[in-house]
């Protein structure tokens, strides 16, 4: 144990318990209740971040760690189709954004997320010169390259990038490099040794390009510097590798990623002169892309092997440890099934109603945060139900015996009374609010686009849905609602649409569109769970009140299954394949706490 006379030149303070301020970084202080000196330290590490809206591999990347695009690439390996779709990161998700005019892999990006650049690669089959230009919203021709290469290192600015090594010929290397300033490339000084799937970051004018192909070896350690003229070879790697991602600037970056004899989850940190190993990747991966602007934040998403991966990354030097926002196994149902209602909280939800394969039933739960107790039935079981409110104060609606109904029952944490009916019996609707202040809309027989309103007795008209539909997901209060995903009929849609308590207003599309889809939040802050887009999917998708991006996804893939939770942690429960299930599901968003380090003699 230390003790203060061995902590010398330190001005010590007293605390009763652990400090959360980030700024006690580097001080060390004495906590008297567990009587130990501690300080903050600072570490770094790569936590999981939520998956690209769809895996690819091959593929290029832009900006920063909060603000970044990728761009290009495969959907997986030969033959699937080259694509030109362009995903953005905000730092907490994914979404779409435009689409290049030629699709391409096996290219180079350089810029930001605003002011884009994408060059070479291969197009339709044969390597390109094409350069475009991304504005933050879609892609513009620039001037073409002076040589048709792919498999190239880029850095630098959208008017000021650079392009080095690439191939232009299978398993014939390039030394080339070239500048772009905005709207034409002209060659400068070649690199010392020709290669490919280089890792590079810098400027235009400081540039580094390490690791790689160089044959007659597989992988090369080999580094060079650029000053804007010329090619300086320096230190060397630790590790020869190939097709992996890096970010950073001359003096400050990282390559992490690629493959030696296989895919490598290794990161290592360059400083200007000395390359050092740093925390390992959670998943190992090659022919992926990196964004980021120094030694401290990074992201890298997609990769293989060998088809295209959705897997994101980010890498942070902070003083803070970060718990990456995840799903997580609660405790059993006590009745599998789906087409259930739900309702409540992550910690305090309420199951009701649902199929479980054999018939509909009308089996009620309550979740506490680790396990389901039955209480009273409802009154009528159905299958098909919604429902809103909290565990103690809950309102079912709608559903069906195999009939569509109108019935409407309260909950008040023990038992179900029948309340007014609704004006329209409907099945596979939508419903959100509390047990006062409902709204039920959407659903069958036909794709209905008739709201109502709940008053705590009875239901009146409200104003009708844009697209009539069916099996979509909801959520919010009866005058800041939302509905999103569902069938219209036909094919799944990703339709959002909010309520103001008088009148629907169409937003943002989902980036998947999905039916059968479960969902909790408010309508500013709204999540849309699972679903169908051709096949039960894991996908989850967080609504910012504008537009939607991509979150961490389900342990399990689901559809027809019942969720709540609030903007921050949330539940999922039931629902199919299987052909009923009774596993849930717990969110809890990314939450950060100081990294305390108890001081020892040692």
């Amino acid at each position: 144990m230390t003790n203060y006379k061995t902590i010398k030149g330190k001005r010590i303070k007293f605390f009763t318990s652990d400090l959360d301020n980030v700024q006690a970084e580097g001080q060390i202080f004495y906590q008297s209740t567990a009587q130990e000196f501690k300080t903050v330290v600072a570490s770094s590490a790569w936590a999981s971040a939520s998956p690209l809206i769809s895996g690819r591999n091959q593929t290029a990347a832009a900006g920063t760690q909060t603000a970044s695009i990728l761009f290009g690439g495969k959907f997986g390996p030969p033959p699937n189709a080259d694509t030109g779709t362009t995903q953005e990161y905000n730092g907490s998700g994914w979404s779409y954004g435009g689409t290049m005019t030629d699709a391409r892999y096996e290219l180079a990006g350089a810029g930001t997320q605003t002011a884009g650049l994408g060059f070479g690669g291969i197009d339709g089959g044969s390597n390109t010169a094409a350069t475009e230009e991304y504005n933050g919203s879609s892609w513009s021709n620039g001037g073409n390259m002076t040589l048709s290469v792919y498999e190239q290192g880029g850095a630098g600015t959208q008017t000021a990038a650079l392009a080095f090594g690439g191939q232009r010929q299978p398993e014939i290397m390039e030394d080339n490099t070239q500048k772009y300033d905005g709207s034409s490339w002209t060659n400068t000084g070649d690199l010392n040794q020709a290669r490919r799937f280089v890792f590079s970051f810098g400027t235009q004018t400081a540039a580094v390009a390490a690791g790689g192909t160089s044959p007659p070896a597989p992988n090369t350690t080999h580094t060079e510097e650029f000053d804007g003229s010329s090619w300086t070879t320096v230190n060397s790697m630790n590790s020869g590798r190939r097709v992996g991602g890096s970010s950073g600037i001359l003096t400050a970056g990282l390559a992490y990623g690629g493959a030696d004899s296989s895919p490598s989850n290794k990161t290592e940190r360059y400083d200007g002169t000395t390359w050092s190993a740093e925390s390992t990747l959670g998943n190992a991966r090659y022919n992926h892309c990196g964004a980021g602007t120094n030694d401290t934040t990074a992201l890298f998403a997609a990769g293989g092997p060998p088809s295209g991966l959705s897997i994101t990354e980010e890498y942070t030097v902070t003083a803070n440890t970060i718990t990456a926002a995840a799903w997580s196994s609660g405790g059993n149902l006590n009745t599998a099934r789906n087409t259930l209602g739900g309702c409540g909280t992550q910690t305090a939800a309420l199951a009701f109603g649902g199929h479980n394969a054999t018939t509909w039933t009308g089996v009620t739960e309550e979740y506490n945060g680790s396990s389901w107790s039955e209480q009273n039935d409802l009154n009528e079981a159905r299958y098909d139900i919604r429902g809103c409110g909290t565990q103690t104060a809950a309102l079912a609606f709608g559903g069906q015996d195999p009939n569509p109904r109108a019935l409407t029952e309260e909950y008040d944490g023990s038992s179900w009374t029948e309340s007014g009916d609704l004006s329209t019996a409907r099945t596979r609707h939508a419903g959100f609010g509390i047990q006062t202040a409902a709204v039920a809309t959407g659903g069958t027989i036909s794709p209905n686009v008739v709201t109502e309103h709940y008053d705590g007795s009875s239901w009146t008209s409200g104003g009708n849905l844009g697209t009539g539909r069916y099996d979509m997901g909801a959520a919010g209060i009866l005058t800041a609602g939302l509905v999103f995903g569902g069938s219209p009929p036909g094919s799944p849609t990703g339709k959002t649409e909010e309520y103001n308590g008088t009148s629907w207003t169409e937003s943002g599309d989902m980036n998947t569109a999905r039916h059968y889809v479960a969902g909790f939040g408010i309508q500013t802050a709204a999540f849309a769970m699972g679903g169908n887009d051709g096949s039960h999917t894991a996908s989850v998708e967080e609504y910012d009140g504008t537009s939607w991006i991509t979150a961490p996804s389900l342990a399990t893939a689901r559809h027809r299954f019942a969720g709540g939770g609030t903007t921050s942690s949330g539940i999922g429960f039931g629902g199919s394949p299987g052909p009923v299930q009774n596993a849930t599901e717990e969110f809890t968003g990314e939450t950060t706490s100081l990294n305390l380090k108890t001081i020892t003699d040692s």
